[in-house]
């Protein structure tokens, strides 16, 4: 008892009373400001952050007011556990790691059916700095809820992985988790709209699996990013038709699989036409509900199946952590595709630069 007190009051000594975070104050409104260091509880632990993602989904609560304020987003997260609350086991002070914001039960309807996303303890945000749980990522400490200790949402980062490396397996996960939705075969040519990060994610992994991958975007400086990542089919969206090409490259059937991975509702029907009768499309990037965006009767007349994918998959969770960092080592450098760093002090900045993406922007980090 007394080792355990002492070393509680270790841990307590180092951690400050207040820290700085980017807190979401309302529509387009983040202001960089003061706030307490979460306190953990039995089962919990908190972590320094070393780095955070800023993602299209913070991007889009900010720019919407879709969340109630105050908030703190932000969900790209690794870093160093600075506490540990009673009950914790696996994990220790000191240990490097990246944290899933949702994890689900395991056991309800939704997850037997393997629709993680959609299972009600999923939607539960399990981290926070402070206010109603949002990611925190945008901070410099974090709180880690029992459920996401307990189900596997903390993943240990290897000694030599870089944080800005690990805090990858997030989108990693949900990237991989869409294209394995499409079933790509290695005889098939599979069709990714945008080469932004996510979309040059997409493309790698799609590759992985033996097929022709073509990539459309507006920008040749993304395409030449895609080329270091293997994609060497590039689309120019600005001067060709995508549509016209894709076909051109399949003996005018269309692609077999087509990715939708900017957050326009008006891509689907690009998609939709791209992709050969009997095809797929999915749709991954952020859409608007309410919109009808394509003919219907290329579903039923075609046979064109449109497929979503949302979040993450807990089943390839391991596999992704191994790709992740077994790729730092082996070529697959996701650090690349980072082209701001910024510090927690210029959060509002990189939000703003993460918003307006252009030829030289790509993905955006935070550093507290």
């Amino acid at each position: 008892m007394a080792t355990a007190l002492r070393s509680q009051l270790q841990q307590q000594s180092t951690i400050p009373a207040t820290m700085r975070a980017a807190v979401y104050r309302g529509i387009n409104d983040v202001r960089v400001e003061t706030v307490p260091v979460p306190s953990i509880g039995p089962g919990e632990v908190l972590i320094r952050v070393e780095c955070c993602g800023v993602c299209g989904t913070d991007l889009k609560k900010i720019h919407t007011g879709s969340h109630s304020a105050p908030r703190i987003f932000g969900h790209e997260t690794a870093g160093v556990i600075a506490a540990a609350g009673e009950g914790v086991r696996s994990f220790a002070v000191g240990d490097r790691v990246m944290v899933f914001h949702h994890i689900p039960c395991g056991d309800c309807y939704y997850c037997r059916k393997k629709t993680f996303a959609q299972c009600n303890d999923y939607k539960r945000v399990g981290c926070t700095a402070g206010f109603e749980p949002s990611g925190g990522g945008f901070a410099e400490y974090v709180r880690v809820m029992p459920w996401i200790v307990r189900r596997g949402g903390l993943i240990h980062i290897p000694d030599d992985v870089p944080f800005e490396q690990a805090a990858f397996v997030e989108p990693v996960n949900t990237c991989l988790k869409g294209i394995r939705s499409l079933n790509v075969a290695p005889d098939e040519t599979v069709l990714v709209i945008g080469q932004g990060p996510i979309g040059i994610l997409l493309a790698a992994l799609a590759s992985r699996t033996g097929a022709s991958v073509l990539t459309s975007d507006l920008y040749p400086e993304r395409h030449a990013m895609a080329a270091t990542y293997g994609l060497h089919r590039p689309i120019d969206a600005g001067k060709e038709d995508v549509v016209a090409a894709a076909h051109a490259a399949t003996e005018g059937r269309g692609a077999d699989a087509v990715v939708v991975a900017v957050g326009s509702n008006g891509l689907i029907r690009t998609a939709m036409d791209a992709v050969r009768p009997g095809g797929r499309v999915l749709l991954f990037a952020a859409t608007q509900r309410g919109e009808a965006v394509f003919d219907p009767a290329a579903v039923c007349m075609d046979e064109k199946f449109l497929v979503g994918s949302y979040s993450s998959s807990i089943d390839i969770q391991d596999e992704v952590a191994g790709l992740v960092f077994g790729g730092y080592r082996n070529g697959f450098d996701l650090t690349r595709l980072i082209s701001h760093r910024f510090p927690l002090e210029q959060a509002v900045e990189a939000i703003r630069v993460a918003s307006a993406p252009c030829a030289t922007s790509m993905k955006i980090f935070i550093h507290p």
